[in-house]
């Protein structure tokens, strides 16, 4: 049954009993899979994400551990306004720049709807559940998301559709804090960090000024020790290409080259850029996938493509995302 945000806030934990492998999911604060403990090889199951210590209580700030869940828009919306067909939306300020900072849904409540043994889905409607920032985007949307656990996967599912009037502008994008190091007694600094980016996105003020780097960054590409290299960086994706097609989907890696131990994030080509984070705590990092370019109102008006997506009325967006431990 559906749950009211207003009650209790209490986690959600799901399990697959056949490998031990559970993940605790937190309604209240943007449905966040703020734990996902699962086998890697034959070792019992370990936590591969990082929260901050009593995130469960439902009072820390959201983007901060775990998933969070970036809709409908993930990064930074420059001077938290931004125009849309001819009308301009205010929304909230954000950062100490005066921007707003990844959507509506990382931290508010979700409805969960059905919960199975190794499964949870929740809903997230912006008229019902941001009933407060009705008026700040331009038309209402609905989210169905589902976590399942099984053996060394967590899989992820997000159902986005335009139940407005008008026209829906978004994008999305999670924010994975990954737990380092991958073994017990590693050096969390001689992870080995893999993304398939392109180009990187110059910043001013954390916003990006419409300019690239030209060149990959080789070390992300083709995979080197993380050695206290630090990130807040927005880059590209760019996939292997055959025949001027795609040839599949994209996968950021984390690996432990001491026991082979790894962690694989897969993603579909709809997503088209990926920010690289380091927290200053140096226990984790973050391999964001986003649909878009932070602040993409304004690199578009600007005639730059920044992967801003719309939906008419009645159109749905739907996306995967799976994690997966494994011995490389």
């Amino acid at each position: 049954m559906p749950t009211d945000p207003s009650a209790k806030n209490e986690a959600i934990e799901i399990r697959d009993p056949a490998s031990g492998a559970t993940a605790r999911v937190l309604p209240c604060l943007g449905f966040n899979c703020f734990s996902w403990r699962a086998p890697v090889g034959d070792t019992q199951p370990r936590e591969l994400l990082w929260a901050e210590p009593g995130f469960e209580s439902g009072d820390k700030r959201h983007s901060r551990s775990g998933i969070p869940l970036l809709f409908p828009f993930p990064g930074r919306i420059g001077g938290a306004r931004f125009e849309f067909e001819g009308q301009t939306y205010e929304l909230e300020p954000g950062d100490p720049h005066g921007n707003a900072i990844h959507g509506f849904a990382a931290n508010r409540p979700w409805r969960v709807i059905d919960q199975q043994g190794d499964c949870v889905t929740a809903e997230f409607r912006h008229s019902q559940d941001a009933a407060d920032a009705v008026g700040q985007w331009p038309s209402d949307y609905l989210l169905t998301a589902s976590y399942q656990v099984a053996g060394g996967r967590l899989r992820f599912t997000l159902r986005a559709e335009n139940v407005g009037d008008g026209p829906l502008p978004f994008g999305f994008g999670t924010h994975a804090y990954f737990r380092l190091p991958l073994a017990e007694v590693a050096d969390p600094e001689a992870t080995v960090v893999r993304a398939p980016v392109g180009e990187q996105w110059t910043l001013s003020e954390m916003l990006p000024t419409g300019e690239t780097v030209s060149g990959k960054d080789s070390l992300l590409v083709e995979g080197a020790p993380l050695a206290g290299r630090g990130f807040d960086t927005v880059f590209t994706l760019s996939s292997q290409m055959a025949a001027g097609q795609p040839t599949g989907p994209l996968v950021t890696s984390l690996v432990d080259s001491g026991s082979g131990r790894e962690v694989r994030q897969t993603f579909d080509e709809s997503m088209t850029c990926c920010v690289v984070y380091t927290p200053d705590h140096r226990e984790a990092i973050c391999l964001e996938p986003y649909t878009c370019v932070p602040d993409p109102f304004a690199l578009e008006s600007r005639g730059v493509a920044a992967g801003l997506r719309v939906l008419a009325p009645g159109e749905v967006y739907e996306t995967e995302i799976t994690l997966e431990a494994v011995v490389a």
